[in-house]
């Protein structure tokens, strides 16, 4: 992006639709999904909600208090989910949906009013009625109630949440709002997407614990320098987000290169190779039922770290560099029946070569994801991934991140 006056140049992007969104994953897909907005000024950000939804696959309905039309307009959340937006009950009976039901009930965002009328059984608006259905439904396992509040600080009381505790125990999902300003705000439209992904997942993963690494470990010459490896993490981040829209319960320990992954995933944070094993352990300990060790581990590590800052202005600074120990062996020794996907990156081989390493790594590892240093091409990447089941070459992180997520769901679906 430049500040330069615009040349008058026409797009260059892929051409889709007006009404289409691109589609970055199918976990909704076949799902209907009723979006209730309530009156709050976050409403105004509803329509960008219902088109990350369709992103994922779903259907969306959107049902609107008079209030909220206040802060969102009807004809911004028809275009934006495709359907008539219902602000008033018809013949039709709109919240009960008996003849398309819906899969997930989204309130965002959630006043305290609407919170306090269905905790209390109030169905007096198009919102409250139509929740009230919900829950019906929600108490017979036919549908998920998800619900995002969104509120001043103020209206955080001991009512709030009484009404909020009631309502957890019925099963409704309160999705964590975002703390600023003293306020509850609505969440990144990205974690509340997720957050409906993982409610309607089926997948043998739902609940499972898991470990993701990924990312360089820096190890520091002084105070101020360190020696780190060009690998971001963001296959790590891929796998991470694949394995959080199917439900699972991940750690995702990510090396400090710099980069950092989307504000939704869990994360944490290794500022170097030291944090790096300790924290890798120390999940490993807590339980876990598989681990993918993405992380581009730091072989050598300086000798000797300096205090302070080395001078510059030598022409010459020799480091005495020793190995450091290999975690991947150390989370074998914790746990010697852990699930563990490894990978392999070798430079000057061919794939022949490659593919023999990988094959002997199986004698210790149940999945190797293998490349070579032409696989890897800035945000581009392939990899061989091989298992005792055959072997399978893929192009880009989402499909290896999407392969990698079957073969756990294979491996720990007859796993208590």
């Amino acid at each position: 992006m430049t500040f330069e006056q615009w040349p008058f140049t026409p797009p260059s992007s892929a051409v889709i639709g007006d009404h289409e969104v691109p589609q970055l994953s199918h976990h909704l897909a076949g799902k209907r999904i009723a979006l209730l907005v309530c009156g709050g000024i976050a409403a105004m950000k509803t329509p960008e909600l219902a088109r990350a939804l369709r992103r994922r696959g779903a259907e969306v309905t959107a049902f609107c208090t008079e209030a909220a039309l206040n802060f969102v307009g009807r004809q911004a959340l028809e275009w934006a989910s495709l359907n008539p937006l219902i602000t008033s009950l018809t013949w039709r009976a709109e919240h009960l949906s008996d003849g398309r039901p819906f899969d997930a009930w989204l309130v965002a965002p959630a006043t305290a009013n609407t919170i306090a009328k269905l905790a209390a059984g109030i169905a007096d608006t198009v919102v409250s009625a139509a929740l009230a259905s919900a829950l019906g439904r929600l108490g017979q396992g036919l549908t998920q109630v998800l619900v995002a509040p969104t509120m001043h600080g103020t209206l955080h009381t001991p009512i709030l949440e009484r009404n909020c505790r009631a309502l957890a125990e019925l099963g409704v999902t309160f999705i964590p709002p975002r703390d600023a300003y003293g306020k509850h705000n609505l969440p990144d439209i990205e974690l509340l997407v997720a957050a409906v992904c993982r409610s309607l997942s089926t997948s043998a993963l739902r609940g499972r614990r898991l470990l993701v690494t990924g990312g360089p470990t820096p190890v520091a010459i002084d105070a101020v320098r360190r020696l780190v490896n060009r690998f971001s993490g963001r296959l790590g981040a891929a796998i991470t987000a694949e394995l959080v829209l199917r439900g699972a319960q991940v750690r995702f320990v990510l090396g400090d290169g710099g980069w950092r992954p989307p504000t939704w995933l869990p994360c944490t944070i290794a500022a170097n190779y030291d944090e790096y094993k300790r924290f890798t352990l120390a999940a490993v300990a807590e339980g876990c039922q598989a681990g993918v060790f993405s992380a581009a581990v730091a072989d050598y590590r300086p000798s000797q770290v300096v205090a302070g800052k080395i001078g510059s202005g030598s022409q010459l600074l020799q480091l005495n560099l020793e190995p450091t120990e290999k975690v991947i062996d150390l989370v074998r020794l914790a746990d010697p029946g852990l699930h563990m996907v490894t990978f392999k990156y070798l430079e000057g081989v061919s794939e022949a070569e490659l593919l023999a390493v990988a094959r002997q790594r199986l004698q210790r590892f149940e999945v190797v994801v293998a490349n070579r240093g032409d696989e890897v091409q800035g945000l581009e990447q392939s990899a061989w991934i091989v298992s005792r089941g055959g072997e399978t070459k893929l192009q880009g992180k989402e499909a290896i991140a999407t392969a990698l997520a079957n073969h756990l769901e294979q491996a720990l679906a007859v796993s208590p």
